[in-house]
């Protein structure tokens, strides 16, 4: 009999991550992601819909995994993610650049910079840095390290979640978050 190969998220969720939702919550969805890929667009408002149906019991990290050989700007857009973080505008970049919908060359990242009212100064220095360039690379190689192969890749608790995502059904998902919910509270009862 052959058994399926269980992949597991090999970097933890720390601070270097973008979050959001609680700290503590019993849940957590890591999704590595190429902001140019359709599958990753698609995928946006189902995966939207499944947090905000979850409520608090749910923390999200989003990860960079940009698939250059298919998408040309996906690190640029990547870039851009990270370079309006340090302004405090990640998350309002991550749903401008999704509702994109692939548009992401060097203009239109300036354009939604411009829409976010960021510091454009300091937003084209930022889309230069050798920093966040590195940090993207990292989170890709933790990404291969860690069974990615595609986009969008979501783990669940720290395990890959394996149902359909081109795009994410909905319904599958929402039973790997109350699946790792049921389980988190097993654990947790001892």
């Amino acid at each position: 009999m052959v058994q399926a190969q269980v992949h597991r998220l090999r970097v933890p969720v720390s601070a270097a991550d973008w979050r959001r939702g609680p700290i503590d919550a019993p849940v957590t969805l890591v999704e590595y992601g190429d902001l140019q890929c359709p599958c990753c667009q698609d995928s946006h408002p189902v995966i939207e819909q499944v947090l905000g149906a979850r409520g608090a019991g749910v923390r999200v990290a989003v990860r960079h995994f940009p698939v250059r050989s298919l998408h040309e700007y996906a690190e640029g857009a990547a870039m851009a993610l990270e370079a309006a973080g340090r302004q405090g505008k990640f998350w309002e970049m991550y749903r401008a650049v999704m509702e994109a919908r692939g548009r992401v060359r060097p203009l239109d990242l300036e354009c939604l910079a411009r829409r976010l009212d960021l510091d454009l100064d300091e937003f084209r220095r930022d889309m230069r840095s050798e920093e966040l360039r590195e940090k993207i690379g990292e989170q890709k190689r933790g990404g291969l390290r860690s069974g990615v192969n595609g986009t969008p890749t979501l783990f669940v608790n720290g395990v890959r979640y394996d149902g359909a995502v081109c795009p994410v059904r909905g319904e599958e998902l929402r039973e790997a978050v109350a699946a790792a919910r049921r389980e988190a509270a097993r654990t947790e009862a001892g």
